[in-house]
C-alpha cells in the first residue's frame, strides 16, 4: 500500500473510528462505530481472562510516595507522568500521579490482602485509561497521551514455578486473542535494555504494518520478587515461614485496534474480522417503485432469521443510490453484504458478497441461509488469518551480513540475525543500523553477526513505531 501513513490517518476519519480534533494533542474521541469495534475486541479478551481471572478497577490517581517506592520502575516512566498538584484552588500536600501504569497503585493493596499461601494465586485484571506525556510525534491509536484501552493483568504466586506457568498461560491467551482478530505476530524475549522496568524478563508480541514498520501489540512480564520486596508483599508458606511473593503482569492497548485496521485494510477501506465488525452482515434492498414493499418485507425477514442465530445484521434502506451504499459498506469493512431486488425476490434468491475477496454468490433462499452465512464468516476469518500470516512470514528475512541489515529492513522487512546475547554488542548493532532489536526468538549456534563470537540467539531487528 502506497503512503500507508496517509491512508491510515484518512480511514480513521472516513470510517468514523475516532475524531482526533480534541483540543489536547494525543487524546482522541472514540466515535460510535470505532467504539463498537473496540467493544467487541475487548469482549474477546474478557472472555479469555474471565476463565480464571477476576476483573477489578483501581483508582486513577497514585500518591507520589507510592510511585517513588519502585525506583527502577519509575525511572522508565518519570519523563511521561502527568501530575495533579491542586484540589480546586488548594495546593495538595502530596502530588498525585495520573496512572501511567498501575503497578504502584495495585501493589500496596496486594501487601494488605496477601497473608497466607492459601490466599494465592490471585489473578486480577482491569481495562482502564492510562496517561503518558508522550514527547515524540503522536499518532492516533499508536502513540498517544491517553491510552483509552489499557488492559492490564496482575497475578501473585507462591513460587517461581507457578509464576513461569502463568507466563505460559498469558502467552497462550494472547495467541488466542490475536488469532481471533487474524492479526499475525512474532513473539520475542526483549533485550535487557528494553524490558519492562523492574521485570526479570519481558516477552513481546509484534506485528508488521504495510509500511514495513513493526508495532508492539502485547507484552508479558515476569516480575519475579522485585515488586514484592518493594511493597512488602509476603505470605506464610506451608512451613509457617514468611517469604516474598512472585508476580507477573501483562498488557494490551489501543494498538490492537490500530493493528487490525492496518493489517487487513486495503485501498477501499477497512476489512474487519467478523468477530469485531459492528455489522457482520448488511442487507441492501434494491428498490424500485414497483414491488418495493415486498422487497423490504423480505429483507426484514432475512434480517430476523440471521439475528436469531446471534449475528449482527442491519438493513440499509436509505433513499440513496445503491452504488453509494456499496461504497460505504466496503469502506466500513462489513464482512458480508446481501443484496435483494425484485428479480431476486421473483427467483427466491439473494446475492451475497464477501468484503475480503469481493466474491459474489447467488444464494437460493430454499437453502439454510443461517448455516451458510456462519460458515462464510468463518471462511473470511480464516482467509484473513492465512493471508496476514503469510505476509508476515514473507517479510521475515534472514541476514548474515551486518552491512545489509538496514537496506533489507528499509525494503519493508523484519530481519532475523544471529546474536551472541551480549548487551554492548546488541546496542552496537542498534547504533550501527539505526534500528531496534525486538528480541530473541530461539536459541542457535554459529557466529554473532556483529562481534563474531559464538551466537546464542536468533534475534529479530526492525524499524519500529
Amino acid at each position: 500500500m502506497e503512503n500507508f501513513s496517509e491512508w491510515f490517518h484518512n480511514i480513521l476519519e472516513e470510517a468514523k473510528i475516532i475524531d482526533s480534533r480534541y483540543p489536547i494533542k494525543g487524546m482522541n474521541i472514540w466515535l460510535p462505530y470505532g467504539f463498537k469495534i473496540r467493544k467487541y475486541a475487548l469482549n474477546i479478551i474478557r472472555n479469555l481472562l474471565d476463565e480464571d481471572h477476576d476483573e477489578t478497577l483501581f483508582p486513577l490517581l497514585v500518591p507520589e510516595e507510592e510511585l517513588a517506592k519502585e525506583g527502577i520502575h519509575v525511572k522508565g516512566f518519570e519523563e511521561e507522568v502527568y501530575w495533579v498538584t491542586h484540589g480546586g484552588k488548594k495546593e495538595l500536600n502530596e502530588k498525585l500521579a495520573i496512572r501511567p501504569t498501575s503497578e504502584t497503585a495495585i501493589y500496596p493493596m496486594f501487601s494488605l490482602w496477601v497473608r497466607s499461601h492459601i490466599d494465592l494465586p490471585i489473578k486480577l485484571y482491569q481495562i482502564v485509561n492510562t496517561f503518558r506525556y508522550e514527547t515524540k510525534h503522536t499518532r492516533p491509536l499508536i502513540r498517544v497521551r491517553e491510552i483509552t484501552t489499557f488492559k492490564e493483568a496482575h497475578t501473585i504466586h507462591s513460587s517461581m514455578e507457578d509464576c513461569e506457568n502463568q507466563i505460559k498461560d498469558a502467552v497462550k491467551y494472547y495467541k488466542q486473542f490475536f488469532d481471533a482478530l487474524a492479526i499475525p505476530y512474532t513473539i520475542s524475549n526483549r533485550p535487557s535494555w528494553d524490558k519492562f522496568p523492574g521485570a526479570e524478563y519481558t516477552y513481546a508480541f509484534d506485528t508488521i504494518f504495510p509500511d514495513g514498520r513493526t508495532l508492539q501489540i502485547g507484552t508479558v512480564h515476569n516480575l519475579g520478587q522485585t515488586f514484592a520486596k518493594t511493597f512488602d508483599i509476603k505470605f506464610e508458606n506451608n512451613e509457617g515461614k514468611h517469604e516474598f511473593a512472585y508476580q507477573t503482569c501483562y498488557g494490551l492497548s489501543d494498538r490492537v485496534i490500530a493493528s487490525l485496521i492496518a493489517v487487513h485494510g486495503d485501498e477501499k477501506g477497512l476489512v474487519l474480522p467478523p468477530k469485531v465488525s459492528p455489522n457482520q452482515i448488511t442487507i441492501i434492498p434494491i428498490i424500485f417503485k414497483k414491488g418495493a414493499e415486498e422487497v423490504i418485507a423480505k429483507a426484514k425477514e432475512i434480517k430476523t432469521r440471521l439475528q436469531s442465530s446471534g449475528l449482527r445484521v442491519n438493513i440499509d434502506d436509505r433513499d440513496i443510490r445503491p452504488g453509494k451504499k456499496f461504497f460505504e459498506i466496503e469502506q466500513n469493512g462489513t464482512p458480508v453484504r446481501i443484496e435483494i431486488g425484485p428479480r431476486d425476490l421473483k427467483n427466491n434468491q439473494v446475492v451475497i458478497s464477501r468484503r475480503d475477496t469481493f466474491e459474489k454468490i447467488n444464494f437460493s433462499l430454499e437453502d439454510d441461509i443461517n448455516n451458510f452465512v456462519h460458515e462464510l464468516l468463518n471462511k473470511i476469518t480464516n482467509n484473513l488469518k492465512e493471508k496476514s500470516k503469510k505476509n508476515l512470514e514473507e517479510h521475515i528475512v534472514e541476514v548474515d551480513d551486518i552491512e545489509t541489515i538496514e537496506k533489507t529492513v528499509l525494503d519493508g522487512n523484519i530481519v532475523s540475525i544471529k546474536w551472541c546475547g551480549d548487551d554492548d554488542c546488541g546496542k552496537a548493532i542498534e547504533e550501527k543500523t539505526n534500528l531496534d532489536i525486538l528480541g530473541e526468538t530461539s536459541k542457535t549456534d554459529g557466529e554473532c553477526i556483529y562481534c563474531g563470537k559464538k551466537a546464542k540467539f536468533n534475534t529479530l531487528i526492525a524499524k519500529t513505531y
